[in-house]
């Protein structure tokens, strides 16, 4: 567990971004991640009939389709305590087992930062 001080500017960047996707757009969970360049995507929740996508899956689809390579880092801010392992399956696919995910609380407040691998 890392606390929130210890962040830098980007992470802090990146948590702030999912949570305003969160709260915005009135969805369970806001993500964004950073590609290798420090472009940013981000994303809420995807809750259709025919289309469910969590925030973080939604984020990394938005950075792909851009044309990203890598990322360097991902955050999901949420209600739930753990992340799925598809979506740090989707982290790993495209950033590599070592690319932090930041798991904050949805006030905004870092609970984790774990690994994709």
């Amino acid at each position: 567990m890392t606390e929130t001080t210890d962040l830098g500017p980007e992470d802090r960047k990146i948590i702030t971004l999912a949570r305003s996707a969160r709260a915005r757009n009135g969805v369970p969970e806001g993500a964004a991640v950073r590609d290798e360049t420090g472009r940013t995507y981000v994303a809420g929740t995807v809750a259709l009939e025919s289309l469910k996508l969590s925030a973080l899956r939604t984020a990394v689809a938005m950075a792909v389709a851009s044309g990203a390579k890598s990322l360097e880092a991902a955050a999901v801010v949420t209600g739930a305590e753990a992340l799925p392992d598809e979506d740090r399956a989707a982290v790993r696919d495209l950033g590599g087992p070592d690319t932090p995910v930041l798991l904050a609380g949805p006030d905004g407040e870092l609970r984790a930062t774990v690994s994709a691998g």
